[in-house]
């Protein structure tokens, strides 16, 4: 049980990292309206695809953004078509493992821990959550 409390934690930190990125984006970019429109101005490319905005790096892929804050930490994101948040248990995994001081938790361990935080995470389509607005 310990276990999931870590992994617990530890999606638990991953919101807050995103909303971090988040608000940190739009304090930088004033035209963004939400995250996933990092992933239309590097389409149009009134930004690069990657870059630095702020104390993150990021670096736009397929349907998402992996963020990289100063201190190393990883925040990689995707967003559905209605530009929601969405992330499946490997992101999460790689958060973790990306923290100054790593934590290794288990898929397992990580959907034990999802499922507890329900109803603030929806799961979208199988094996992917996002925050329930």
């Amino acid at each position: 049980m310990e276990q999931v409390g870590a992994a617990r934690d530890l999606v638990l930190g991953y919101v807050r990292a995103l909303n971090a990125i988040d608000e940190a984006m739009r304090a930088a970019i004033p035209s963004l309206e939400r995250l996933a429109d990092v992933v239309g101005l590097a389409r149009s490319r009134r930004i690069s695809r990657s870059g630095h905005i702020g104390t993150y790096s990021y670096k736009v892929h397929g349907a998402g953004c992996r963020f990289v804050s100063d201190n190393g930490t990883e925040v990689d994101v995707d967003f559905a078509a209605d530009g929601s948040e969405v992330f499946d248990l490997w992101r999460l995994r790689w958060y973790g493992l990306s923290l100054p001081e790593p934590l290794d938790v288990t898929d397992q361990d990580l959907r034990s821990a999802v499922q507890s935080l329900q109803p603030l995470l929806n799961e979208v389509r199988p094996g992917w959550f996002s925050v329930a607005n």
